[in-house]
């Protein structure tokens, strides 16, 4: 998949990405890949350079993301430390929360979970029933949350909650920094039956004391910080799939040219090249809608960015799904073995489609926001 807009910067990232990423390969090691793409400056390429990153936006971190997905190294808490987090605490931290999360996240001696999807609440953010309320100078934080990634590892998780309105008395979304060490900060492991280095949490939390300078940015300013961490996520996932998707149709396509059955490779055959063909098409304009979503975000058009974030999400989802399952047809029962690699692939793909937001529920944000349609809820 060549590029076709980028410019040479961007392309020369996109292969020195790519050659690290085929060093480490599908047997990677986490913690060795997160240690050196930190030490080449990739994790915080998104990050001011007045902090450590390099000064660049979502556009160039998806990139990253993408081509060690390519690989078969995808990082997924790349999505999460650098992308959402450190989006929302260099757009909206104070100057104490910059100066101690920012160089750390660019140069991944740090990293950040990210906290906000409840049992109860699913992908409606207005039942969330975290909730944060003052003592004296303090925070306490009551409530639960599922489907965190990398707690364990995590140095702290921004938490999404929800304050009383003084004037309203309405609830109102607001994020805190919490610390892995917290006291009252609990956290178990969810069993999954998806294979990734990054595992899943339930985390628990009953009148857990913060300091105030736990929260971030302006208690009345939660939805604005909230959503300039989501579509950043939104293009990350679009990354990750595409990435993920690639590697599945590299290893089908590499197949297809060998195998031979008869008298010819399996891939002079229109059934098999056809399919591939078009999964690659898929991925082109999918790939196209990412990067108009990046560029859209990081020119600071946060009203844009969000309807071509959660179109570049739902596409590259769609796109993923695909070519997986047809990569993985075209290998045949090989497809279904440990030596291919790709047999895993079927349930991470699905990811793409259910994480952080569901089609469903974009194709609902694309009736109400961009065609004007009538909510049925």
């Amino acid at each position: 998949m060549s590029p076709v807009i980028e410019s040479e910067e961007h392309q020369a990232l996109r292969a020195a990405v790519a050659a690290l990423g085929k060093r480490h390969g599908r047997d990677f090691t986490p913690e060795a890949l997160w240690s050196e793409a930190a030490k080449l400056g990739y994790l915080g390429v998104n990050l001011p350079e007045a902090y450590g990153g390099g000064g660049g936006g979502i556009y160039e971190l998806s990139i990253v993301l993408e081509e060690l997905a390519a690989a078969g190294c995808p990082l997924l808490m790349m999505v999460v430390s650098p992308a959402i987090c450190g989006t929302v605490i260099s757009r909206f931290g104070t100057d104490a929360q910059k100066a101690e999360w920012l160089p750390a996240l660019a140069d991944g001696t740090r990293t950040m979970a990210f906290g906000i999807t409840e049992p109860d609440a699913g992908s409606n953010s207005h039942r969330i029933t975290t909730t944060a309320r003052r003592d004296g100078a303090d925070w306490l934080l009551t409530g639960r949350k599922v489907f965190i990634s990398g707690v364990d590892k995590a140095d702290a998780t921004l938490i999404v909650g929800r304050t009383e309105d003084a004037r309203t008395g309405n609830l109102k979304p607001c994020l805190f920094i919490v610390p892995r060490d917290t006291p009252g900060f609990e956290y178990r492991p969810i069993d999954m039956e998806l294979r990734a280095s990054e595992r899943q949490f339930e985390l628990t939390f009953d009148d857990m004391r913060l300091p105030a300078e736990a929260l971030v940015g302006d208690e009345n300013a939660g939805l604005l910080q909230l959503f300039a961490g989501l579509n950043p996520e939104r293009v990350m996932t679009a990354a990750f799939a595409l990435g993920m998707a690639r590697y599945a149709l590299a290893r089908a396509v590499e197949y297809a040219r060998e195998r031979t059955v008869w008298r010819q490779p399996i891939g002079a055959h229109q059934a098999i090249a056809h399919p591939l063909a078009q999964s690659h098409i898929e991925l082109e304009l999918a790939r196209l809608m990412m990067q108009k979503a990046a560029h859209l975000y990081d020119s600071g058009d946060d009203a844009a960015a969000g309807e071509a974030a959660n179109m570049a999400k739902y596409a590259a989802g769609e796109a993923c799904v695909k070519a997986v399952d047809q990569s993985v047809h075209t290998l045949g029962g090989n497809g279904l073995t440990r030596e291919f690699g790709l047999a895993s692939l079927i349930t991470a793909s699905r990811v793409s489609r259910i994480a952080p937001v569901s089609r469903e529920m974009i194709l609902n944000y694309v009736s109400h926001q961009t065609l004007g349609l009538p909510k049925s809820y």
